[in-house]
């Protein structure tokens, strides 16, 4: 009988099986407080959801070029102008089907099989595993506190040491799941790093929007060896939609298009056009991260009082990232009692650190402020 690849090995994204199972609780009458994905609960705003609803009757919503409709990536790239002063041009913005999509034309042509790629743990898990499934090799880079949960150039180079020269290296700034974010400073020196070795810099900026302490800071355009990963999911409320993009170095454009062409053909039409609305609603999504920063208060005041005392900063995104091991040293089973006890769905640890991650949870805040106050409470009764 023929076998499966080993490529195709990639572990289970634990969120989404932590999901599958508050969806049926939640499907058989149970009352689920739903801390477990990072998803909005609110719907794209109105902007968005009536652009796609005009298009449905009058676009007969044909394929788009590999890239993306101009006029979006024209906005796009407009977006970058207005935000940080700097960016890519229309012409080197590819419109992807969500950040996913991105990724996954990214490393495919930046990497060889066989190629080394440095990325944080505590990380976003699927990095990893859509490098496995190509065929790269994922080297975890330990981080905490002493860095502020980010990668720095000692320790990339400390990597390097150990485990051989990188192809790349993976940033996240708001990370998933700790949502701390790099400085200006060491954002700039990675990437100076990264040039000076010409070594892949690749940085995703899909939370981007979602900060409370400081301005993110873009990567794009910065560098001939630096790749920006971004999405509507997070900000824009979009997570269905299915729509991200690449900000990437004219040399790289034409490469990542004839992938594009052969793996994707386009991202949806019916999502590109929605999403030139979404520039359009900053008002509203703005409204949406204040409510985010008070979920955010509310578990940061309230996890504490339940023994969760030990916390990433959280500087953007709608995560915390929470040590328990003074409650368990088994995240997966701790998070399962806690679903099927205090009915409260949350995302164990070892789905972003494989190898400390077993005496961590992360808790989303992207659902409604009610939601919050009651998980909290529930945590209180159940611990």
């Amino acid at each position: 009988m023929s076998q499966l690849s080993q490529r195709s090995d990639v572990a289970a994204f634990l969120a989404m099986d932590i999901m599958r199972d508050a969806n049926a609780l939640s499907a058989a009458g149970e009352d689920i407080m739903r801390l477990e994905v990072g998803q909005p609960a609110l719907a794209a705003p109105d902007e968005i959801r009536k652009a796609a609803a005009h298009a449905l009757e009058a676009d007969r919503l044909a394929y788009t070029d590999a890239l993306g409709m101009p006029a979006l990536k024209a906005r796009i790239a407009r977006h970058y102008q207005e935000t940080y002063g700097h960016g890519p041009d229309a012409a080197d913005v590819i419109v992807t089907p969500g950040s996913s999509g991105g990724f996954i034309l990214s490393f495919t042509a930046c990497f060889e099989t066989g190629d080394k790629v440095g990325l944080a743990e505590p990380g976003y898990p699927a990095y990893r595993n859509i490098l496995k499934a190509l065929g790269v090799e994922a080297v975890g880079i330990p981080v905490g506190p002493e860095t502020g949960w980010q990668l720095t150039v000692d320790l990339v180079q400390e990597a390097e040491k150990k485990h051989g020269p990188l192809a790349g290296i993976m940033v996240a700034s708001p990370a998933n799941p700790t949502g701390t974010m790099q400085s200006p400073e060491t954002l700039g020196a990675l990437i100076a790093d990264c040039e000076a070795h010409e070594r892949w810099f690749i940085s995703d900026e899909i939370y981007h929007g979602i900060t409370f302490n400081q301005r993110a800071v873009s990567a794009a355009g910065k560098g001939d060896h630096v790749i920006v990963v971004n999405s509507f999911s997070k900000y824009y409320c979009m997570t269905g939609w299915r729509l991200g993009w690449l900000a990437v170095p004219p040399r790289v454009t034409r490469t990542i298009e004839r992938l594009a062409q052969n793996l994707f053909i386009s991202a949806p039409s019916l999502s590109q056009i929605a999403a030139m609305a979404a520039f359009d609603a900053q008002p509203e999504l703005d409204r949406r991260v204040a409510g985010y920063a008070r979920n955010r208060n509310i578990l940061l005041e309230g996890l504490p009082e339940v023994g969760i005392t030990h916390i990433a900063p959280a500087d953007g995104a709608f995560y915390l990232y929470a040590d328990v091991s003074n409650l368990t040293d088994d995240a997966i089973g701790f998070c399962k009692r806690m679903l099927h006890e205090a009915k409260v769905a949350a995302t164990p640890g070892l789905d972003f650190d494989p190898v400390r991650g077993h005496k961590f949870v992360r808790f989303s805040y992207a659902g409604a402020e009610a939601d919050m106050a009651e998980a909290v409470r529930r945590l209180k009764a159940w611990l």
